[in-house]
């Protein structure tokens, strides 16, 4: 087993644990700070997949910006100490079984995509220029330029919301 391969379990092991951290933990600011872990690691998988570039946008990015937008946010709300106790509802049985489905069907289509780019040459060389900053930049700002756009007006959404909120009780 080589060094790489043992890297990527062990990156992987700690992100499943930090998004399970993040969904079961009681304190939303243990659950902000274990997503901030979360981050990392999956940027440490980005590196091992030579996409050094997504990973340096992934802490700035995300680890960075997005989350102390959460954290301003999880601040400026009035926390209880205790939440209520959890109830095994309907709807939850029905949201785990969503759950289940939607990550059956994931596990399925990426063991799908890795045995097709086992028989096609072509996705070698995809692999190639993943992560390449260029092509991330000509991608933005070509084919996804209104995505983006539509998703920085709604970070500065949130933002005038959470300030709007803050400002009753400033």
């Amino acid at each position: 087993m080589s060094v790489e391969i043992i890297l990527f379990f062990v990156f992987s092991v700690c992100t499943l644990a930090g998004a399970s951290l993040v969904i079961f933990a009681k304190s939303p600011l243990t659950s902000a700070m274990s997503l901030v872990a979360t981050f990392f690691f999956l940027a440490g998988i980005y590196v091992l997949l030579f996409a050094h570039a997504i990973a340096a946008l992934q802490i700035m990015v995300y680890a960075g910006a997005v989350m102390v937008l959460f954290l301003l946010v999880i601040m400026l709300l009035p926390l209880k100490d205790a939440p209520p106790p959890l109830r095994l509802s309907p709807a939850r049985w029905i949201g785990a079984l969503s759950s289940a489905t939607v990550l059956s069907i994931l596990i399925y289509a990426s063991l799908q995509w890795h045995n097709s780019l086992e028989t096609n040459t072509t996705g070698q060389n995809a692999l190639m220029y993943f992560g390449n900053l260029e092509d991330i930049g000509i991608s933005i700002y070509t084919q996804w330029l209104f995505p983006f756009e539509a998703l920085s007006l709604l970070l500065l959404a949130a933002i005038l919301g959470a300030v709007v909120i803050a400002k009753k009780r400033i």
